[in-house]
């Protein structure tokens, strides 16, 4: 399978502690790629990296072939590559539509003029309803639920017709017929052709999801397979419940 991300010898300092070590891995196009590892193992700073929220000291990363030289969000969201975070990025005082708006990497400042034209409004009630939140479209986005907020930066991502989309924990502090919905979500648009890189700590989520899982351990990487190859590997078990 062609790989649609490379990850090549990504390194990451921090004073003197090594983030991200060494570390290379490659995204099937077309797959759900798992990225797991026990707290610490350098997961979010690998994302932060690849998607230019933070400069590597070493290593290289290509999307579809192609070298990126310099990381940067806006430059990577148009050409196909984007994600959520940890804890969802959103702009509290817009609407629902109005963030789904923003998320096209727009200038600033047209985020703030609530102008929203008639195909983009369409779109965004699209995925919204997809989403199961389309009723709340013109309430503020910092009046929903924790769990809504999740679905709305992940339908917000969306908005630009991605090829590739990094999930950082997409499930964390989601009530389980969220995670249940989330979880479909992902397998639909990967039926449709989008290719996945998921950081998570549900790792029944993770072995029914999956496919291949990558796990880190002190910032580089541990084993690679099958979710049945990496559950049952010696290394995987001994980095996770420490012997």
């Amino acid at each position: 399978m062609t790989a649609l991300l490379e990850i090549d010898g990504l390194t990451k300092r921090f004073g003197g502690v090594t983030a991200v070590d060494a570390c290379s891995f490659t995204v099937p196009a077309g797959s759900v790629t798992a990225l797991v590892g026990p707290n610490g193992s350098g997961k979010t700073t690998a994302f932060n990296l690849i998607t230019g929220y933070a400069r590597a000291d070493a290593g290289a990363v290509r999307f579809d072939g192609a070298a990126v030289r310099r990381p940067d969000p806006i430059r990577l969201a148009r050409s196909g590559l984007t994600r959520t975070f940890q804890q969802a990025r959103i702009f509290p005082d817009l609407t629902l539509v109005e963030n789904m708006v923003a998320a096209l990497q727009q200038p600033w400042t047209s985020v703030f003029t609530r102008a929203v034209r008639r195909p983009e409004r369409e779109r965004a009630l699209e995925l919204l309803d997809e989403f199961g939140i389309a009723r709340l479209a013109d309430e503020r986005a910092g009046n929903l639920s924790y769990g809504q907020k999740k679905l709305l930066e992940f339908a917000a991502v969306l908005m630009g017709d991605p090829r590739l989309v990094l999930l950082d924990e997409p499930t964390a502090g989601v009530n389980p017929v969220l995670v249940d919905q989330i979880e479909e979500r992902i397998r639909e648009l990967n039926a449709r052709g989008l290719t996945f890189l998921v950081v998570e700590h549900n790792m029944n989520l993770v072995m029914r999801l999956c496919d291949p899982v990558v796990v880190l351990a002190q910032g580089t990487k541990l084993a690679e397979g099958r979710p049945d190859e990496v559950r049952n590997d010696p290394r995987v078990l001994d980095a996770y419940l420490g012997g």
